[in-house]
């Protein structure tokens, strides 16, 4: 009984015969092999190797470790115009935008003039920059609407795009020699152009001009600058004022915020690019 072999299982295949054994030059274990280090830590159940699957490969650069998640779509940037200077390449995408001047509480209640705020829109509402005064509350105070300011353009990024200078000057047809005009910059301290009054007895107009003063456009209003329940308009001409580029708007913004309120709003509109 001891030397008979215990029954085989029915479904136990028997041995397998023909091993092929070790493959020739297969390579042996180096000598000197310290084996597995003492204190190891054992791979933690469900580990399946390194990679993706695993842990993460710590050499791997940063871009490779970051994870985008599939459906979400990326807006692709737009190429940035010709001569556009940096941060206005939104402007080459619309042809009129909308300015809103906040209302400021304090200003309503005490009467104070504060510093004005802009929000800057396009046509379908979507906000473009955001305008800020930067003036002292003595300028304000003693110089009113025709005091000297520096106005900052931001982006959407708090960046700022535009800065427009403007000296104390006066705003009456009694001083041609001094009259209004305001310094654009795009970027801050680079001057792109300027906006100068010219000078008439009765009518605004004002010329728009180059980096380099030379003159490029004219503006012309009517004689009468506020209209009660309906907007006012200033023409944007060529220099020979035959041709119409563009169009500026004081929209009416009801008899409420009229009677109690300074703030406006504006259209700009241009037909040429």
């Amino acid at each position: 009984m001891d030397n008979q072999r215990p029954p085989e299982h029915p479904s136990y295949p028997g041995p397998k015969t023909g091993y092929p054994g070790p493959q020739a030059g297969y390579p042996r274990p180096q000598a000197g092999y310290p084996g597995p280090q003492a204190g190891y830590p054992v791979p933690p159940v469900g580990y399946s190797g390194a990679g993706p699957v695993g842990f993460p490969v710590q050499n791997q650069p940063m871009y490779q470790r970051l994870v985008i998640p599939t459906g979400v779509p990326l807006m692709p940037a737009p190429p940035p115009p010709l001569n556009y200077p940096p941060g206005l390449e939104y402007l080459s995408l619309i042809d009129q935008i909308l300015i809103h001047q906040q209302i400021e509480l304090l200003e309503v209640l005490t009467g104070f003039e504060t510093n004005n705020k802009y929000e800057i829109k396009s046509s379908l509402g979507q906000k473009v920059y955001f305008a800020v005064e930067d003036t002292a509350f003595c300028t304000r105070s003693c110089c009113g609407a025709s005091r000297p300011f520096t106005l900052r353009i931001l982006d959407n990024l708090g960046q700022e795009v535009i800065t427009m200078e403007r000296p104390l000057r006066c705003s009456s047809c009694c001083f041609p020699c001094y009259l209004q005009e305001i310094e654009i910059q795009a970027p801050r301290g680079v001057p792109i152009g300027y906006v100068s009054q010219t000078w008439h007895p009765c009518l605004p107009k004002c010329t728009i001009q180059k980096e380099k003063r030379e003159d490029m456009l004219k503006i012309a209003g009517s004689c009468v600058v506020y209209s009660c329940c309906s907007d006012v308009d200033f023409e944007i001409k060529s220099l020979d004022e035959e041709t119409m580029v563009g169009r500026i708007s004081r929209h009416w913004t009801g008899i409420v915020r009229e009677a109690f309120t300074d703030a406006n709003n504006f259209r700009i509109q241009w037909m040429l690019k």
